[in-house]
């Protein structure tokens, strides 16, 4: 039996300034905006390459209020990663080396953390 995860629920205060940081400022996909009313907004977003997307909005009540997420995709080259964020404005930390991975975080303006590890396999 397959497990397929396909939807990450994350909160944020502003969904318009989120739909911006995720789709202009990091140039992921807005795959979905729908506001059915005031008290009703859903927003799926999917990184380049993901088969997992995230999603927010108004009226959800899949995280509590104020609430966030740490979540952790894998990439294929960390250098890559933060070159990519750095020009497009994403405030990050530089890559940090371990013997597991080689990572980079950044936070988007609600806080959800975000940690973009590339695999290190041990020679």
């Amino acid at each position: 039996m397959d497990f397929k995860i396909e939807l990450i629920p994350i909160a944020v205060a502003d969904v318009d300034r989120s739909v911006e940081f995720y789709g202009t400022g990091l140039g992921w996909s807005i795959d979905f905006d729908q506001t059915v009313s005031p008290e009703l907004r859903f927003v799926q977003v999917t990184p380049p390459g993901s088969a997992c997307s995230i999603c927010f909005g108004v009226g959800l009540e899949m995280m509590p209020e104020g609430s966030s997420q740490f979540i952790q995709v894998v990439i294929e080259d960390a250098d890559a990663a933060l070159a990519y964020l750095r020009e497009r404005g994403v405030e990050c930390e530089g890559v940090d080396e371990r013997p597991w991975g080689r990572f980079v975080t950044f936070a988007d303006p609600d806080g959800n953390r975000w940690a973009l590890q590339q695999i290190v396999r041990p020679s």
